[in-house]
């Protein structure tokens, strides 16, 4: 029988190794849940040898949430082909994979964890909800927004955001539905100011613009639409 020998592992090796073992655990369970002991143990590593290369427990969640930021910046970026209903279904599907990977990571993330009140923490989180915000925009072609659409673009990721939380509670909707049903909200967010905003009624138009007739926007329209003669018996629509 052979012994196998551990590699000694360089400073920046061990400290990416620890980072992908804390990530891993956290995905799992909620931070404040995990100790050192455990992440040490999973290294293989002893406790006062993590400490050696992170300051506290605190620190090394703040680099597995830097990891975990990046990992979800890069799954929003999409590339600028096709009709844009089908561009935000497959952001849709890349962000609901990345919460279910990282489900107790992601909620104890957006809810509190150990690092509430960090500064660092809190702006990674707002960095990643600015680049869905700028991605977005670009999609729309819209490089000054008004006000009305920065409103609903911050809304709509906030929405996403809160969906998923939900949905990781019991996941009692599928998932797919939910992703379907996230672009679905972004039209609707659009199109209620558009309803009396010129600049927003251009906007929702040129979002409609070259769908096709089964993608998930002409979706949302045929099914609103079947609901019109349901609106016309509402109280003060009668003649």
């Amino acid at each position: 029988m052979t012994t196998g020998v551990r590699r000694r592992m360089g400073v920046e090796e061990r400290k990416q190794q620890l980072i992908g073992v804390a990530l891993e655990l956290f995905s799992h369970r909620s931070p404040d849940e995990v100790s050192i002991d455990e992440i040490a143990t999973a290294a293989g590593i002893s406790r006062p040898l993590v400490y050696h290369y992170f300051p506290g427990k605190q620190s090394l969640y703040e680099a597995a949430l830097r990891r975990a930021a990046d990992d979800l910046a890069a799954r929003i970026v999409e590339r600028h082909e096709g009709p844009l209903g089908g561009r935000l279904l497959r952001v849709m599907h890349r962000f609901f994979s990345f919460v279910d990977e990282h489900g107790p990571g992601f909620s104890a993330l957006m809810r509190g964890g150990p690092a509430v009140g960090s500064t660092r923490t809190n702006a990674m989180i707002e960095e990643v909800r600015g680049a869905a915000s700028d991605h977005l925009m670009a999609h729309l072609g819209v490089t000054d927004p008004p006000p009305r659409l920065r409103l609903v673009v911050r809304s709509w990721v906030s929405l996403a955001e809160s969906t998923a939380l939900i949905w990781l509670d019991g996941r009692e909707i599928p998932r797919r539905e939910l992703e379907r049903q996230l672009v679905h909200d972004f039209v609707a967010l659009v199109a209620v100011p558009a309803a009396y905003d010129p600049v927003m009624a251009d906007v929702l138009a040129r979002l409609l613009d070259g769908e096709p007739a089964d993608g998930p926007f002409a979706e949302l329209v045929g099914r609103m639409a079947a609901l019109v003669p349901q609106a016309a018996d509402l109280p003060g629509q009668r003649a």
